[in-house]
């Protein structure tokens, strides 16, 4: 369901987790990187999609993965089709890199470890409120070796597509805004595609998206 915010209203988070301490110290930062945040909560995967189903949209989501009626990244997936241009920041003790990986390739804004400091995840979140993308170092340094494979018969679909958008000389900006999924996933993508095309920049993935594409 697609709802709107009201203008000028205090930002909606919904904070999506089952541990009541957790959702305490979350409730407990939110307000130092939203000031006046109106909170919401959420301990399945139900009343999350309930949630983001109101007649109010929520401007931001922080979402635990391992969630009752969760499967893997079913919430993150099913989040993302009920709203799919509120930011999803994954608040996780995972700490898989193909897990990380998949999340943000799903449409998560960020990916941030349950063990990080109270410090680095309002820094995080003021970033996303502002509009931007955020990734601590570590999960960024996980991503680029999650995936080292190379060749190109490895593109997924979705990364063609990137690729073709990157070719006609688009920012990541204006291919997120394409393909309606965040700038950080473009990202992610783009970052992907070099390493299987074996290129270290843009002009060069174009050069190979031509022959590649055009014979794929």
């Amino acid at each position: 369901m697609n709802t709107v915010s009201v203008a000028g209203a205090p930002p909606r988070v919904l904070i999506a987790d089952d541990h009541p301490l957790y959702c305490d110290a979350l409730r407990a930062v939110v307000p130092q990187a939203c000031p006046g945040a109106d909170m919401g909560d959420a301990a399945s995967q139900a009343e999350v999609l309930a949630a983001v189903a109101g007649e109010r949209a929520y401007d931001l989501v922080l979402l635990d993965l391992n969630l009752p009626g969760a499967v893997g990244l079913s919430c993150l997936h099913a989040l993302r089709r009920a709203a799919p241009t509120t930011p999803i920041v994954i608040v996780s003790a995972v700490s898989d890199p193909k897990i990380m990986q998949d999340a943000i390739m799903g449409g998560a804004s960020a990916f941030i470890p349950k063990s990080a400091s109270s410090q680095v995840l309002i820094n995080a979140l003021r970033v996303i409120v502002a509009g931007g993308t955020y990734m601590p170092t570590g999960i960024v340094a996980a991503l680029r070796h999650a995936d080292n494979t190379p060749g190109r018969s490895d593109l997924t679909q979705r990364q063609r597509r990137v690729l073709e958008l990157l070719s006609t000389g688009l920012s990541n900006k204006r291919i997120a805004r394409e393909l309606a999924i965040s700038e950080i996933t473009v990202k992610a993508h783009v970052s992907a595609i070099f390493r299987k095309l074996g290129v270290t920049n843009r002009t060069q993935a174009g050069l190979e998206a031509r022959r590649f594409l055009g014979s794929g």
